[in-house]
């Protein structure tokens, strides 16, 4: 592909990408990006992004999106996109659902998610349906909109999967889509057995701004997607979508995108995770997450699963590290319920007692409104910890 005007000179686009349907007059601009002219999307409330000044010859010829990482460490990224590598995800994704269709979007289009929705649209040649709002009355007048003749495709994250099952609207708007994606945090085992249920076809997504949003769906690679696990668990993605680097960023570049001995490339993530006996990869969080107390590891993931599981009323739970003068660090969580009733912490440990080893049982617990979020509907673990600190 020919290198564009824009990389030759160096310059990425800021894009502002407005919420609601006034973002669909972005698509001629998206479509340029994905024909060589770079942009750097970001959200049209914000002030736009710092863009480093780099020299061309460091761009990749079909550089089309440089899109901030969600910064789940609190330190963001610019991961670099390339034309190339984000056709590769669209064909992908429409290959494993069964063909184009028309999508609906809800998320943020400045993240890669929602994002994602636009230029699927575009590459299928079907405008997609964009929401006012995230609400629940908003998604099903959405779904309404779509095209009956077209497969239908929405993304969303758990909490508005949550939300729609809960209302008499929400779940048909939910059983018109061909697949409902889901992604942003872990899929709860509960929140799917409802779905299932319901007649609701969810697919639980991972992936991440460097691979072109999720390549990996119900626990299986997307096509050309490759996926490895070191000794410690922690996983490799490869493959045709992978980003080309960081923008301006060498030293973090190299650490995270590798070359084997067969000179593939990888993407070294910072989850942890293990490839189930059918050969589906089960993700359990961030390394960088796990919770040492007393000198044993905790993975936050399977203590939040068995809290939604067996602590009666509990819709959300959200669990981190708490500072511990004995152990170092102790098993805090918060928790949503239906009645908004507050759970003590000896009632939770009580629920779990026998299920979970004694050294996972929360020793601090706090009922909360609502989980916090980061980003596209990603959980706030520092958010967290601050509240359990401040109970």
């Amino acid at each position: 592909m020919t290198s564009s005007p824009q990389a030759m000179t160096g310059r990425i686009e800021p894009l502002p990408l407005p919420s609601g349907p006034t973002v669909l007059a972005a698509l001629p601009r998206l479509a340029e990006a994905l024909r060589g002219h770079p942009i750097a999307p970001y959200a049209a409330t914000s002030p736009p992004p710092l863009l480093p000044r780099v020299a061309p010859e460091s761009l990749p010829d079909d550089l089309a999106v440089v899109v901030g990482t969600s910064g789940s460490t609190g330190d963001p990224k610019l991961a670099m996109l390339t034309a190339s590598a984000l056709a590769a995800s669209i064909g992908a994704t429409h290959r494993r659902l069964g063909g184009p269709g028309q999508w609906l979007l809800t998320l943020p289009a400045h993240h890669i998610a929602g994002l994602q929705v636009l230029l699927r649209g575009l590459v299928a040649g079907q405008e997609p349906i964009v929401t006012t709002t995230a609400s629940v009355t908003d998604v099903v007048r959405g779904a309404a909109a779509m095209d009956p003749d077209a497969r239908r495709y929405v993304s969303l994250v758990p909490t508005q999967v949550a939300r729609l099952l809960e209302d008499d609207g929400g779940r048909d708007a939910l059983r018109s889509f061909d697949a409902v994606l889901v992604g942003g945090a872990a899929l709860p085992p509960r929140l799917r057995s409802t779905a299932d249920r319901e007649g609701v076809i969810l697919v639980a997504t991972y992936g991440m701004s460097e691979t072109c949003g999720g390549c990996v769906y119900d626990g299986r690679p997307l096509e050309g997607t490759r996926v490895a696990l070191d000794d410690d668990g922690r996983v490799h993605l490869g493959g045709p979508s992978l980003a080309s680097g960081y923008l301006a960023d060498p030293e973090r570049t190299d650490s995270h995108f590798v070359a084997d001995t067969a000179g593939e490339r990888w993407f070294r993530t910072d989850d942890h995770g293990e490839f189930l006996p059918d050969g589906r990869l089960q993700v359990h969080g961030r390394l960088d997450d796990l919770i040492t107390t007393g000198g044993l590891k905790v993975s936050p993931r399977l203590v939040e699963e068995t809290i939604v599981a067996h602590c009666p009323g509990v819709i959300e739970a959200l669990v981190v590290a708490v500072p511990d003068p004995e152990w170092g660090q102790a098993v805090g969580a918060i928790v949503t319920t239906a009645s908004g009733t507050r759970l003590t912490r000896e009632e939770v440990r009580e629920a779990l007692r026998g299920i979970l080893p004694g050294h996972a049982l929360p020793q601090r617990v706090r009922t909360v409104p609502a989980i916090p979020t980061r980003g596209p509907g990603k959980p706030d673990r520092r958010g967290a910890a601050d509240l359990l600190s401040d109970g």
